[in-house]
């Protein structure tokens, strides 16, 4: 997005029906659009501030209320933080209160960080059910990573997870293995792919032999098949993953507002 130090209102909604708003899209929803938009080119990076509402209404040519209601949107969406007295500041997977915000297991008792094993980490062909679901072609090149998340030792989250191969040159189990936070958190840190949001579908399966090996239960017993679909800016699909929890001790949060 150009760095413009007043972009008058009407500029403002043509931009935004340029980049594909309704016309009849309320104004602090296009200048949301138009931040995304920043975010998107990678005009702010992860963890960077951006300018405040003053420079961004002196920008946009809106008012100081149209760029916090934008902002205050994009804050309870968790792409952008506010800070008391330092500012806003883009989210990052690497901050405490966000990294974990798409992991919704929670121990019957008390709270935890989970443990991570890996135990794969390749490059391959990209399968027909899996291109379609990140907007891919048939064949084109994937990264599939393997990983057990561990409780207090024992495994309850067999995860396999599929992502693009072009936007992870260089992803290897090495690189895996030696970061220590979320791996949305090496996402964005090391390739610049910042996961803003996720849909899922869940449902219940039953366990078969190799799946209930690696998660130390009984052949048939009962799991939650979570299904997530991650996007970054502009809805783009870039990561897919299967995840089949063990809930004997642990159960599923979701938070409906």
């Amino acid at each position: 997005m150009p760095a413009s130090p007043h972009l008058p209102a009407d500029t403002a909604r043509d931009t935004a029906r340029a980049e594909g708003a309704p016309s009849f899209s309320p104004l602090y929803r296009q200048i949301k659009g138009l931040i995304i938009g920043g975010l998107q080119a990678g005009e702010w990076k992860a963890g960077e501030a951006i300018p405040s509402e003053l420079e961004l209404a002196a920008r946009f040519g809106v008012s100081q209320g149209t760029v916090r209601k934008a902002v205050d949107e994009l804050a309870a969406e968790s792409v952008l933080v506010r800070r008391q007295g330092k500012g806003t500041f883009v989210a990052t997977h690497a901050e405490q209160k966000i990294q974990y915000r798409f992991l919704r297991l929670v121990p019957d008792e008390g709270s935890e960080s989970l443990g991570r094993q890996l135990l794969d980490c390749r490059r391959q062909r990209a399968p027909a059910a899996i291109a379609r679901q990140l907007q891919m072609r048939s064949g084109d090149a994937m990264i599939e990573v393997r990983r057990l998340l561990h409780s207090k030792g024992l495994p309850v989250v067999l995860d396999d997870i599929w992502l693009p191969g072009a936007l992870f040159k260089g992803l290897t189990a090495e690189r895996l293995e030696q970061h220590r936070g979320p791996f949305y958190g090496l996402f964005e840190a090391e390739f610049g792919v910042h996961m803003i949001r996720a849909q899922e579908k869940i449902r219940a399966v039953a366990a078969d032999a190799e799946t209930a090996e690696l998660l130390k239960v009984a052949v048939g017993a009962p799991l939650l098949s979570v299904e997530r679909l991650s996007f970054t800016y502009g809805d783009k699909p870039v990561e897919f993953r299967r995840g089949l929890y063990s809930t004997a001790a642990h159960f599923y949060r979701n938070e409906l507002n």
